[in-house]
């Protein structure tokens, strides 16, 4: 199965409801101008695509940073409900580690929200560790 990247507005919109499941406060009327921004600041949105349908998305970016030096950081991992246990997680997973080392990265990184737990145990049997907590503080007082 191979990895595309959404560059178009079509393959951009094809995504949407797959990162609806995992992102279900974007407004699919927002969903092309916000990757556009993120876009601009180096994020790229890659999908699997089965039969013509997109079953799994995810949205990365690589950066180089002092903790980790260069590394490919994912934002959103999401396979549709419809198809998760059919390994497409697993084979996006893998063209982001390869699209990691093939752009000199050290490190493939994540967040992942507490309540996930299916997700936590889907990136340990990946072989991923659990390293650090992250935190948050909401700057407009919605929280």
């Amino acid at each position: 199965m191979n990895l595309h990247h959404a560059e178009t507005k079509s393959d951009i919109a094809r995504c949407f409801s797959v990162m609806a499941e995992l992102r279900g406060h974007l407004e699919e009327q927002d969903f092309l101008s916000r990757i556009r921004e993120q876009q601009a600041e180096g994020y790229r949105l890659a999908y699997l695509d089965e039969g013509g349908e997109v079953v799994a998305v995810a949205g990365y970016r690589v950066t180089t940073n002092l903790f980790l030096g260069r590394n490919l950081y994912v934002d959103d991992l999401v396979t549709a409900a419809v198809h998760r246990s059919k390994g497409y997680g697993a084979s996006l997973l893998a063209g982001l580690r390869a699209i990691a080392l093939a752009e000199g990265c050290t490190h493939l990184h994540l967040d992942s929200g507490t309540q996930r737990k299916a997700a936590h145990r889907f990136y340990l049997r990946e072989g991923m560790v659990i390293s650090s907590f992250h935190f948050d503080e909401p700057l407009d007082g919605s929280g």
